[in-house]
């Protein structure tokens, strides 16, 4: 049997077909191949229109059948990875009715705030594990408030995950992980929150059928088949955010391990048995993939909103002659520390690390007459690794202590300098995979559709490319605490 893995992405959507037989992917495209616009009519706002993700994956997955490196026909199941906390509404026709309020929009910090203070910290942080904050209930009650024309026309509310599989079979579902991250989900008493749902005045009603991650989620439908010239009816059999969707491409899924991503946003994803939290809700727990009712596997999170943002940033304004690869070259041929220049990657929205601040990116320390590209590309790719130990140290605070971080070598982590720098800073191993969230989803539609009897199964195939120990923690760690005590300058 062959596998479809969908990864609805921020800056593109990518998919992957697997052979189940071998694990191997017989395909893997992206679309658009240029990164997709986010549309931010004020500040701190951004959004999305679900309808060009849709879009986006028809012609992906057509893009894909078009390399003829299998036969589309033998495609038997299908795995949705997605870009969480993103809020879509539908009208009672399925008609989406405005753009997705996603994962980096800081409208909601306020009245997730309110919620906090209304519900009671202590209740919040023990029944939710985390603070409303600007989650997806939250972003729901903004268009409530604000928008109450529109959202008397809301009939279902889903994740971008939920969306797509929704176009693929027309059934709408959901999942405990997905209303986890939505912060719907009430893990004390596990049933949807109705603290949150009384608070915000959010029915019940909105909130689509409850399916395991691992599930039917619908078949094809015959119209969507004969487009992607797939089997009608073939299910969806596994949706799950792309954090935990990494974890679970990594073969992350038992407590104490934990991987890494450093995409747009950066993220370290560690696995725990016990219903944690922060108490400043600085990092998030969810349900993770194999979470259950009767065994808990919970997914803390740590995100760095302005991760490969920065460095797409400093592309464009300083390297825009310049690959990626260049400028990890030129990054390299400036020592550790880019002659004293610093950057705070914090200019893309709220950070939930820094308590749902938004202090906005800085560059510290600039001289015109000794920086020049090179040290600006450095500084930006050091800066993320130094945000990333100042996260991983609030996990150390919550009981979370990796000494070995599992990540995909992608991204961020193609950098040497990056690599090296994330590695020194935060003093962890990097066991560098190459791993895929589209074939992570398809090999999760795998276990769904039961050709797989677990994941260590669908994942016996998984080797590390190359391991990157610290080897200079003591220089790493003074550069550290200089560009610290510039963030704490700004956090005053």
């Amino acid at each position: 049997m062959l596998l479809l893995g969908i990864d609805v992405g921020t800056s593109s959507v990518k998919v992957s077909v697997v052979d189940a037989a071998t694990q191997k992917s017989l395909a893997s495209v992206q679309y658009p191949e240029t990164e997709a616009e986010i549309i931010s009519l004020q500040s701190g706002w951004a959004e999305q229109d679900p309808e060009s993700w849709w879009q986006y994956v028809q012609l992906a997955i057509q893009k894909a059948n078009a390399l003829k490196t299998y036969n589309p026909s033998d495609i038997g199941a299908i795995g949705i990875a997605y870009q969480m906390h993103g809020l879509v509404c539908l009208d009672a026709q399925g008609k989406v009715l405005r753009n997705s309020i996603i994962w980096c929009d800081s409208r909601a910090v306020a009245l997730g705030e309110k919620a906090f203070s209304s519900i009671g910290k202590s209740k919040c942080l023990s029944h939710l594990l985390n603070s409303p904050g600007n989650f997806t209930a939250s972003k729901l009650a903004w268009v409530k408030t604000n928008e109450p024309e529109l959202y008397a026309q809301i009939a279902t509310i889903m994740l971008p995950g939920d969306f797509i599989a929704y176009k693929l079979t027309q059934q709408a579902t959901t999942t405990i992980a997905a209303l986890s991250e939505g912060i719907f989900w009430d893990f004390a008493n596990n049933e949807l929150s109705k603290d949150v749902l009384q608070h915000y005045g959010i029915s019940e009603a909105l909130i689509p059928e409850i399916k395991p991650v691992f599930a039917a989620h619908g078949g094809l439908s015959a119209a969507v088949a004969t487009t992607l010239s797939l089997t009608t009816g073939i299910p969806v059999t596994y949706k799950a955010g792309d954090q935990p969707n990494n974890a679970l491409s990594l073969n992350v899924l038992e407590a104490g391990e934990v991987a890494a991503t450093a995409g747009t946003s950066g993220v370290v994803y560690g696995v725990s048995d016990a219903l944690t939290y922060d108490p400043l809700s600085r990092i998030n727990t969810f349900a993770h993939v194999n979470h259950t009712q009767d065994q808990n596997r919970l997914g803390v999170l740590l995100c760095i909103n302005g991760t490969g943002i920065l460095n797409r940033w400093v592309k464009q304004t300083a390297g825009t002659q310049l690959s990626y690869a260049q400028m990890n070259e030129a990054a390299a041929s400036v020592a550790p520390g880019s002659n004293g220049l610093f950057m705070l990657p914090f200019g893309n929205g709220a950070e939930r690390i820094l308590e749902n601040r938004f202090i906005k990116s800085h560059i510290h320390n600039i001289d015109f007459n000794v920086h020049t590209p090179s040290h600006l590309f450095r500084a930006a790719q050091e800066g993320i690794a130094f945000a990333f130990r100042y996260g991983l140290d609030i996990m150390r605070e919550n009981g979370m202590s990796p000494a070995v971080v599992k990540a995909g070598k992608a991204n961020m982590f193609l950098s040497p300098v990056f690599t090296h720098a994330f590695v020194n800073a935060a003093n962890v191993s990097v066991q560098l995979y190459n791993n895929d969230g589209s074939v992570g989803a398809a090999l999760g539609a795998g276990i769904g559709v039961g050709v797989f009897a677990n994941a260590a199964e669908a994942f016996a195939n998984m080797e590390a490319l190359n391991v990157v120990h610290p080897t200079h923690t003591t220089e790493y760690n003074a550069l550290y605490e200089e560009w610290k005590a510039l963030l704490n300058n700004q956090l005053k």
